[in-house]
């Protein structure tokens, strides 16, 4: 059973790696893990889990680390409020602040030197309250490596050399950019959910002779719901009155217009812009499309990329090593030149300053969950951080052709004669097909009658009457029935072919319509690198001709579903294997692939089985899937290099003795988180332009 506990202004990312650890510690936690940029702890918990008693003793594990956090659960996070006073917040650091400045006047007039100021002590204890706090705690759990501990290390060294302004300076800075840091986290997060917006508020719920708003939770199945114009579908349901049309931006990341009918199944999370609508609640609000899209977005960066667990494996270490410098640094000069060592000991303190790494923990998980949230305002939804990372490594496509390259929306296009279309429709009357429902619809005659029908997956439909037994299907399934002379000759176009009473009849020749933009999609694709192949279950003069539209690309003919997962296999590749398809008829291969991305309209096997699902059928989201993944790479890779590169060149500086104010070394720790922060933000913000034939995303 999985638990989503809130953990709102849990900002620091080796606190949240601490908690992780320390929480199934607890008898009813299996598990943790945090989803850093939408603050929410997931939990693996067994049937011993209690929410009364679990709530206050993870809330004394996360105090016990972090101070400041607020702690409820999942559920409660659109009703609990949390308001905090500026000043009563900070009014430890602005009296601190204060004490500071009459200190200054009493070392002015010559009252107090800095050493013996007992204001100056007192404002730094008042400013520093915080990190005091933390650092108590972090060794009271015998965790000597953090940051406040460097940070409380380094500004009590500065008080003791008679340096107070430089610690008073560097705490209140320190202070003022944790600070941004919360308020750009808090802000990019905000950010991230308005391009969303699929929360749906309310429903108008039908009770008698009335209509009562309701919460969408209070909704269940068969309840009957009213949606005027201007409103969002709050669950899938089935239109039982009216007509209407519905603006699928929420879901499909384009502003498109869906004409919709009495009869009808629609998605939660739809806008309706037209006539009132009475639809039948299908499903539970948590069931529904739209919760579940939300979900999959919250709990996307749950699943890391190698980047983010690598800079939580580096932090590990970085912080210990610099420690260890520090001393290096301060110990060995002091005692080959003892009378320095005031100096020794403020560039250690320095070295101390700088070496947080913040600006990595804080930008990079931040980075992956700007790029998912932009990713879904396009109606292209990532599973996972991982598969941002992955699509990079992706230099084989398999793709499926029926729905996916093509509409799915099959017509009659030739048949041997009226007597084997007759045949033909009168058995697959019994199907529901998409190909058996176009030959249904193509013959206005009478159609037999059946006793008994066989419907076999991959072949056809073999249907027995009075008269004998008739078959209408692939040429395999007629050869493996015994029947003889059959048509070799293959046309192009799905082909239907039609026996009975042991004696060949005909064929039924259906076409499907490749789609628009498909031909362009797959050749820029081919341009750029990627290997494509088409596996489908149409015979080869079909899958060549599709194959010579989309630019050449390879072609795997001829295949049962069965079959498509060890051809696909057979692929050979020095990277990742991606395979796109419908979402319905795919879902094995979907599941199989180093990524599966599903094109359609958010079905429920879509959801459940793909890695990426595409909400809709436009080709070129594909595309925009790969530029937005490369984009999010060059930002995470800017800011580890920004962040690695500023850092060891001010540790270089202060080491040596250049830099003389620990202002500087706040800038090189505060300054470049929040520079990180921004570059993260522009994958939000970022314009779209085009580049070489592709709707990409700009880097500056």
């Amino acid at each position: 059973m999985i638990k989503k506990i809130v953990m709102k202004n849990l900002t620091c990312p080796m606190c949240a790696d601490k908690i992780e650890k320390v929480l199934p510690e607890l008898s009813y936690i299996e598990s943790a893990s945090f989803n850093f940029a939408n603050q929410t702890m997931l939990l693996e918990v067994n049937r011993d889990y209690s929410e009364d008693t679990a709530i206050p003793e993870i809330k004394a594990v996360v105090d016990a680390h972090e101070s400041g956090v607020e702690t409820f659960v999942y559920e409660k996070r659109h009703t609990t409020i949390i308001q905090k006073n500026f000043v009563v917040t900070y009014r430890f650091v602005l009296l601190g602040a204060f004490l500071f400045a009459v200190g200054y006047l009493f070392e002015y007039f010559g009252i107090m030197r800095p050493r013996i100021n007992l204001l100056y002590w007192t404002g730094y204890a008042l400013i520093a309250h915080k990190v005091i706090i933390n650092t108590y705690k972090g060794i009271k759990r015998k965790e000597y490596f953090n940051e406040n501990v460097l940070m409380f290390i380094a500004t009590l060294a500065a008080m003791f050399i008679e340096k107070p302004f430089e610690a008073g300076l560097v705490i209140l800075f320190y202070s003022v950019g944790e600070h941004l840091q919360h308020r750009a986290v808090n802000q990019s997060k905000k950010e991230i959910s308005s391009l969303l917006d699929l929360h749906v508020e309310y429903a108008n719920v039908v009770f008698g002779e009335k209509t009562l708003v309701k919460d969408p939770m209070a909704i269940r199945k068969q309840d009957h719901l009213v949606v005027k114009n201007g409103e969002k579908i709050p669950v899938d349901g089935t239109i039982i009155k009216g007509a209407s049309s519905l603006n699928t931006s929420a879901l499909t990341g384009e502003a498109k217009l869906l004409d919709v009918e009495e009869g009808d199944f629609v998605l939660s999370g739809n806008i309706n812009v037209g006539g009132i609508l009475i639809i039948e609640a299908a499903r539970e609000y948590k069931e529904s499309t739209i919760a579940r899209i939300i979900d999959l977005i919250e709990n996307a960066t749950n699943k890391k990329a190698r980047t983010e667990n690598f800079i939580t494996r580096f932090a590990r270490f970085y912080t210990p090593i610099v420690t260890f410098l520090a001393v290096l640094m301060f110990a060995i000069p002091s005692i080959l030149d003892p009378g320095n060592m005031e100096e020794y000991i403020f560039r250690a303190a320095t070295f101390l300053v700088i070496s947080c790494p913040c600006a990595l923990v804080l930008s990079i998980p931040l980075s992956y969950f700007a790029g998912i949230g932009a990713s879904a305002r396009e109606g292209i939804l990532f599973k996972g951080s991982n598969l941002l990372d992955m699509m990079n490594d992706v230099d084989l496509i398999g793709i499926d052709k029926t729905g996916t390259l093509t509409h799915g929306n099959f017509e009659v296009a030739g048949f041997t004669n009226l007597k084997t279309l007759r045949i033909a429709a009168s058995v697959e009357q019994y199907s529901n097909h998409p190909i058996a429902k176009s030959i249904v619809t193509s013959y206005h005659g009478a159609l037999d009658r059946y006793d008994n029908i066989e419907e076999i997956p991959g072949y056809g439909i073999r249907a027995t009457s009075s008269v004998g037994t008739t078959y209408v299907g692939s040429r395999r399934m007629l050869e493996e029935a015994g029947i003889e002379n059959i048509d070799r000759k293959d046309t192009a176009g799905t082909n239907i072919f039609i026996a009975k009473n042991d004696k060949y009849i005909g064929r039924v020749v259906i076409k499907d319509k490749i789609r628009d933009n498909a031909s362009e999609i797959m050749r820029t694709l081919l341009n750029r690198g990627y290997h494509i192949t088409m596996l489908t279950g149409d015979n080869e003069a079909t899958a060549a001709e599709v194959a010579y539209e989309l630019g050449g690309i390879n072609y795997i003919h001829s295949l049962l579903p069965e079959d498509k997962i060890t051809h696909f296999e057979s692929l050979r590749t020095n990277g990742k294997k991606m395979y796109v398809g419908d979402g319905i008829n795919d879902a094995p291969l979907l599941k199989k692939a180093d990524i599966g991305v599903a094109m359609g309209t958010g079905s429920e096997l879509a959801i459940d089985v793909a890695d990426i699902i595409i909400m809709d059928d436009d080709l070129s989201k594909l595309k925009r899937a790969f530029a937005l993944s490369r984009k999010t790479k060059r930002i995470v890779y800017q800011n580890i290099a920004l962040s690695l590169g500023v850092k060891f060149s001010f540790l270089a500086l202060a080491g040596a003795g250049f830099i003389n104010h620990m202002l500087l070394a706040i800038f090189a720790d505060v300054g470049i988180t929040l520079i990180a922060i921004l570059n993260a933000l522009r994958l939000i913000y970022g314009k779209k332009q085009k580049v070489e034939g592709e709707e990409s995303y700009a880097t500056s």
